[in-house]
């Protein structure tokens, strides 16, 4: 009786996917749900039976379902920059310019492949409860690959740094992770963004309309996206915001012609969030009057797929003749092939990644691999005397600074929400378990950037009188506080991460509200900054004024309000929070509190000390994606200065003054100019914001349980005196391959425990134009500790009167070497990687020379005399060879 209703169980789920038909036999099941035919044959079988209505649901980000087909809803919507991001519980690894710093293309596979099982595991467990909304879908807006070519953008921390080269040789790697190794079925769908030229500013990226030179397209702004496209078969592509050479990215046949037409692309376009929409607001481009002219426009450009609202207007476009059904019949078909790929209409046994199991996600073995990769992203800058390694037998360590204790510096942007996030403060103390760690945060991150802490029960009250601590809390079952409240009590103050553990068994983790109402005491008279964070939104009153407000899908934020308060005063707080559908729930009520004494504190302690550790830097409240930043220095998530903040450096002077052994550890996204630290500062470290393991992986270098490898995905400079205006997008002048003057710290600049030296061996003197060149490093570690040690190859051709880059990575490799040993590296090098560019932009092989050094930096004098470099002039002999692109 029980096999007979599991039989009928799986057949009404079957009908329910449209996978079969109630009486008809096998013969009859329609092209497109016929297993044995091509994904091909099927698109075409099932947009043959599709309305004009349909099709324009089909082509939406957020596609319904269609019953009658057996289409299933699917939203196109999911982030996984360094995990899977914005759905709950996930492995959060080092930002991606974090995990560019490792300079390591199989550990980059090997983190995709980790992300995108638990990305698997997650949406078929969403699918399981009928789930099929924003970030539980199988396709993924990652990776970010957009050149990081210059320092004061916000979301250059979501790249790969500022080389084309570094970029597409770790960006393959993590798309075949995302996409998986099926010769049927996609793991996920990856997507390489934003084509093309996409680099800020974020301030005017809506309107702006870039006009690269043709030299710089060739060589810094497109062959990474390329190398996606041929080499890592990516399946989709973002078009960017802003305009390219007059017409909208996502509107702009030239760009699409370059994806399908010069490389071969096959997957579908996706457009920026909203993009489509600049096309005729007029705070955008405003190039066309409607938004059935925009739509029209962006699918014959290629756009399949929106990410926004404009394509709801096909059909009246379709109806007033801007663009044909069959037009956007080829968008349709792309999507479909797409979904077919991933196996969205199959029976899911005959797909294999749906049997991963929900275990995987934030796993131990995951944690072990974000742990390692949090280490090997750190960058050994300075570390005169051989400070570090610290001694474990220290008995006091003062960690100092506003980055010690904070958790959004170590998760970035674009994030999930890992179980157990280690802080530097946590890391350091659970290395030290017998020495005194005391904390201080010595001063503000930067000028009026607040620190915020929850608001303690002891300035909180239930109401005026001040009887009973805490505040009154109501507890609703939906999300918009309706009816009567279903719990009441009063919680001692407001500081909860529920994750998906609903605060009463009898709610949804998922789809609650809560009222907290009471007044708030303060301790003294001063500046506060009042404000929550709460996801997916909230209210704040102070006084019953609106002080605070957030209401968003995507992620939570931090939200205030400076204002001056009075010691002994009471204010009426009201606190509403509405949880709608998210992954994860928090609702924290903040407050930075007046501090004079910050500095003063921050030295009495390093006094006391026999070490200091310094964790500043930056935070992802100061950088990223078009923010609404109220911090001198920062706008809209870019930065007006590359300085490290004054209130840090006024800090770090007179901790300086004290003679104290001190380490400065950075936290950042992007390159930063600390040239008095630098010279004054003993040992400096950058931890980048290092995912869910940076406090433990920072322990372990500074303590000497790992030996640090990690190199500078991009060039620090000494000011922004030293570089073009961030809107020129001309590269002379810019990046290591084309900046003459002296950096802070050079791409490619990473210090270890050990030293290493290198040798080259049967290397050709002389080939003719058009050969390879086969190239054998021999490296060995010369130090006393293990290590793994990061070789290099730059190619630089001295004679040419081409145009062409000062010197160019053209290789790289992550090896291990223990102490004493050594190992030979091999490298071949195609005539692309030692071409110049003439006139006409062709890229061409000469006779001449050709340079090549290869180490564990980039060549100079020093280097080079250590052996820590070694070079070979080569010599092309024959005519001018031309490459074909």
């Amino acid at each position: 009786m029980r096999i007979i209703k599991a039989q009928k169980y799986c057949k009404y789920l079957l009908l329910a996917f449209g996978l079969i038909s109630l009486g008809t036999s096998s013969a009859k099941i329609p092209p497109y749900k016929n297993t044995s035919l091509s994904f091909e044959k099927r698109t075409e079988d099932l947009v043959s039976r599709m309305t004009l209505a349909e099709k324009v649901e089909i082509v939406r980000y957020d596609s319904p379902a269609i019953p009658r087909l057996g289409i299933p809803a699917h939203n196109f919507w999911n982030e996984c920059l360094h995990g899977v991001a914005r759905s709950g519980r996930a492995t959060v690894f080092p930002q991606a310019i974090g995990m560019a710093s490792m300079w390591d293309s199989n550990e980059m596979f090997t983190i995709a492949n980790a992300i995108s099982d638990e990305a698997r595991a997650k949406h078929h467990e969403y699918a399981s409860r009928g789930k099929r909304g924003i970030y539980q879908g199988l396709t993924y807006w990652t990776p970010n690959i957009n050149i990081f070519r210059d320092p004061r953008w916000g979301r250059g921390m979501e790249t790969y740094g500022e080389d084309p080269y570094l970029t597409g040789e770790l960006a393959v790697p993590f798309i075949k992770g995302l996409q998986g190794d099926d010769s049927k079925y996609y793991k996920l769908i990856a997507t390489a963004k934003h084509f093309a030229v996409h680099s800020g500013p974020e301030s005017t990226r809506h309107s702006f309309d870039v006009w690269p030179n043709d030299y710089d397209m060739a060589e810094t702004y497109t062959p990474h996206f390329k190398k996606t496209v041929t080499d890592a078969k990516v399946y989709s592509v973002m078009c960017a915001y802003q305009s390219f050479r007059g017409a909208p990215c996502c509107g702009n046949k030239f760009l699409e012609g370059m994806l399908r037409n010069q490389w071969g692309f096959k997957g579908y376009i996706v457009s920026d969030c909203w993009a489509i929409r600049d096309f005729y607001e007029k705070k955008g481009h405003h190039i066309v009057a409607t938004p059935q002219e925009a739509a029209a426009m962006a699918i014959k450009s290629g756009t399949d797929l929106n990410c926004g609202d404009t394509y709801i207007h096909l059909a009246e476009a379709v109806k007033q003749g801007l663009v044909t059904e069959k037009e956007l019949d080829v968008s349709v078909k792309r999507i479909i092939l797409a979904r077919m790929k991933l196996g969205q209409f199959d029976p899911q046994e005959m797909v294999k990644y749906s049997k991963i199991p929900y275990s995987v996600v934030d796993s131990k073995e995951h944690q072990t691999l974000a742990d390692d990769a949090a280490r090997k992203s750190i960058v050994l800058l300075k570390n005169n005397n051989n400070l570090l390694p610290l001694s474990k037998n220290v008995k006091k360590v003062a960690v100092i600074g506003p980055n010690a204790d904070d958790l959004e510096v170590l998760l970035g942007n674009y994030n999930g929400y890992p179980t157990h996030p280690k802080t530097p403060l946590t890391g350091l103390r659970e290395k030290l378990p017998n020495a005194e760690v005391t904390f201080a945060q010595g001063c503000q991150l930067a000028e009026k950037l607040p620190y915020f802490t929850a608001v303690p029960t002891d300035y909180l009250y239930t109401d005026a009188t001040m009887q009973q601590k805490g505040l009154k809390a109501d507890y609703y079952n939906n999300s918009n506080w309706k009816g009567a409240a279903v719990h009441s009590r009063i919680d001692k103050n407001v500081n909860f991460i529920w994750r998906t553990t609903p605060p009463f068994k009898d709610l949804k983790y998922d789809h609650f509200s809560v009222k907290w109402s009471g007044v708030l005491v303060p301790p003294v008279t001063g500046e506060y900054a009042l404000g929550g964070e709460g996801f997916s939104g909230f209210n704040l009153y102070v006084n019953d004024k609106l002080i605070s407000q957030w209401n968003d899908i995507h992620h939570p934020r931090k939200l205030y309000e400076l204002m001056t308060l009075e010691a002994g005063k009471a204010y009426n707080i009201r606190l509403e929070y509405t949880q709608n559908n998210t992954e994860y729930s928090i609702m924290r009520f903040l407050w930075d509190t007046p501090k004079p004494n910050l500095k003063q504190e921050a030295i009495e302690l390093a006094k006391s000390s026999d070490v200091v550790i310094l964790c500043m830097g930056l935070s992802p409240l100061l950088e990223g994606e078009e923010m609404p930043v109220k911090v001198e220095g920062f706008s809209g998530g870019d930065r007006l200065d590359i300085k490290l903040p004054n209130t840090q450096t006024d800090l770090i002077r007179e901790i300086q003054k004290l003679g104290k052994p001190t380490v400065l550890v950075l936290l950042n996204g992007s390159a930063l100019a600390f040239n008095w630290e630098n010279e004054n500062i003993p040992a400096i470290v950058e931890a980048w914001y290092p995912g869910q393991g940076g406090g433990k992986a920072i322990a372990d270098v500074l303590f000497g349980d790992y030996n640090p490898a990690g190199r500078l995905p991009l060039t620090f400079y000494k000011s922004i005196d030293q570089i073009p205006a961030f809107t020129e997008y001309d590269m002379t002048g810019k990046t290591y391959r084309y900046f003459k003057g002296e950096p802070l710290y050079e791409f490619g600049y990473g210090l270890s425990y050990s030293t290493f030296e290198y040798a080259l061996k049967n290397v050709p003197s002389t080939i003719k134009a058009g050969e390879n060149i086969k190239v054998t490093a021999e490296v060995k570690n010369t130090g006393k500790l293990d290590g793994d040690e990061v070789i290099e190859l730059y190619v630089s051709l001295p004679d040419s009167k081409l145009k062409t880059a000062i010197r160019s990575l053209q290789g790289f490799k992550r090896i291990h070497l223990k102490a004493g040993e050594v190992k030979e590296v091999e490298f071949e090098l195609k005539p692309i990687q030692i071409s110049a560019r003439n006139n006409d932009n062709f890229a061409v092989v000469e006779a001449g020379t050709v340079q090549i050094s290869v180490g564990g930096k980039q060549p100079d004098a020093k280097s080079i005399a250590s052996r820590q470099v070694v070079q070979q002039n080569i010599q092309v002999t024959g005519n001018t060879y031309y490459i074909q692109e």
